[in-house]
């Protein structure tokens, strides 16, 4: 079979097709007609195989059957085939989807599902921060002891949020982090009153409107790994554990 043959069974396979209804259909279509003989003759198809194999492309309107003996078989034009094709694809796509909107629509009733994300990797950990700093409307708590973790990105977006009338404080016991902000008007630059030995995995911490957060740590494949949620009483309450404990304690 050759390299363009394989693509156009691939292709009819996205179509809906198994792969050998796509080679008997391309097979007849080479012969015009032809027995189960013939066509195993010429695609990779076992004859004891072609018989079922033309049974269905029937039922699929794809081919037409003459009760001779032997049962000889033609392929409709190409024309019809790909508008019976298109279709029969548009109809499996709007069940497929009509099923979903069902699903989706459906109330729970009984439980909330709390959203609760997992990201990965240095870049895009940095990506959601800005995004969660970017939607905070009234409070922001940025905490970071590594001054690589202050991205351009998240530097312009906290003052960005602070012209907005946004209170914004950044925490943190480096000093190159706080020498960062220091002379941003606007933004708070505190120290936190804990000082603990064993963070040295700690990434960032992100509080927006006491209803967002994202906290990192650091290491492993993907460099840093940041656990997010928003809107969400999760949120909420483990907000309010940081904020209550000694560890970070911001008035």
């Amino acid at each position: 079979m050759s390299g363009d043959e394989t693509e156009a069974v691939d292709a009819f396979e996205q179509l809906g097709l198994t792969s050998y209804e796509a080679k008997v259909f391309i097979a007849l279509h080479r012969l015009s007609a032809g027995t189960a003989r013939d066509v195993a003759d010429i695609a990779d198809v076992p004859r004891s195989q072609v018989y079922s194999v033309a049974e269905s492309l029937e039922d699929r309107g794809l081919l037409e059957v003459q009760q001779s003996n032997p049962i000889r078989y033609r392929p409709v034009s190409v024309e019809e085939a790909r508008e019976t094709l298109r279709e029969q694809f548009e109809r499996e796509q709007d069940r497929a989807f009509e099923y979903v909107e069902t699903v989706r629509k459906e109330p729970d009733g009984e439980e909330t599902q709390e959203d609760i994300w997992t990201v990965r990797g240095r870049d895009r950990v940095a990506d959601r921060t800005v995004d969660i700093l970017s939607q905070a409307e009234d409070r922001i708590v940025f905490g970071t002891r590594l001054p690589e973790l202050v991205t351009t990105p998240i530097e312009r977006t906290l003052a960005e949020r602070v012209a907005a009338g946004v209170t914004v404080v950044v925490v943190s016991r480096t000093e190159a982090v706080q020498e960062r902000f220091a002379d941003v008007e606007g933004v708070t630059v505190e120290r936190p009153p804990a000082h603990r030995t064993d963070d040295e995995r700690s990434g960032r911490i992100v509080i927006a409107d006491d209803d967002s957060i994202l906290l990192s740590v650091l290491g492993g494949e993907d460099g840093e790994t940041a656990i997010w949620s928003s809107g969400s009483l999760f949120a909420s309450v483990l907000i309010q554990l940081i904020e209550a404990s000694d560890e970070m304690r911001v008035e």
